[in-house]
């Protein structure tokens, strides 16, 4: 069976970075900036060790990653899925938004390129999949991430009051940002 992200022609290049498929030997370099304070500050869960990491990224079906100047700078996930629907519809709505995240490396923050590598990831979304939405989350707190997903032009759908239990925070807000393919192409 395959997985929306093998029907695309990878690597990609931007102006600055090259997006591809993760593969295993990448954990190494993702766990070297994953386990940063800064880092796990936000993300669902610590990569307390390579195998954890290695687990959590699974076949990586869903992972994407950024390198700039033949270096890892950043994780991507790309999770595609069905959008709500009436039984009678159904069929119509099968895999036609994705839910987005993204994690970097904060020896890269500052120089735009989480926004290229994002921003490229809605491009793959919209053209290359054929998606009509996509959708990203995070903690209010995390103003780094919804700022980038501002910038993309996602829109705030929601706020979510003390939705999400924090581990070192309690409950905290959390935000939900979206975007059509209509917009984006606007």
């Amino acid at each position: 069976m395959t997985t929306p992200l093998e029907n695309v022609d990878w690597p990609l290049p931007t102006q600055r970075l090259v997006l591809r498929r993760f593969d295993v030997t990448d954990i190494p370099a993702i766990h070297a900036y994953r386990v940063q304070p800064q880092v796990t500050e936000w993300i669902t869960g610590r990569a307390v060790s390579s195998e954890s990491l290695a687990s959590r990224f699974g076949d990586g079906s869903t992972a994407v990653i950024a390198e700039h100047e033949g270096r890892l700078i950043g994780d991507l996930m790309v999770r595609v899925n069905d959008a709500y629907a009436q039984r009678e519809v159904a069929a119509g709505a099968a895999g036609t938004q994705a839910e987005l995240g993204w994690t970097f490396d904060p020896a890269f923050h500052g120089r735009g390129l989480a926004t290229e590598a994002v921003g490229e990831l809605l491009r793959i979304c919209f053209e290359e999949l054929g998606l009509r939405r996509v959708t990203a989350g995070c903690f209010t707190g995390n103003e780094a991430s919804w700022r980038l997903m501002e910038r993309l032009g996602m829109r705030r759908e929601a706020h979510h009051v003390q939705d999400s239990l924090h581990r070192d925070h309690g409950w905290q807000d959390g935000y939900v940002y979206a975007l059509l393919a209509d917009e984006w192409r606007a």
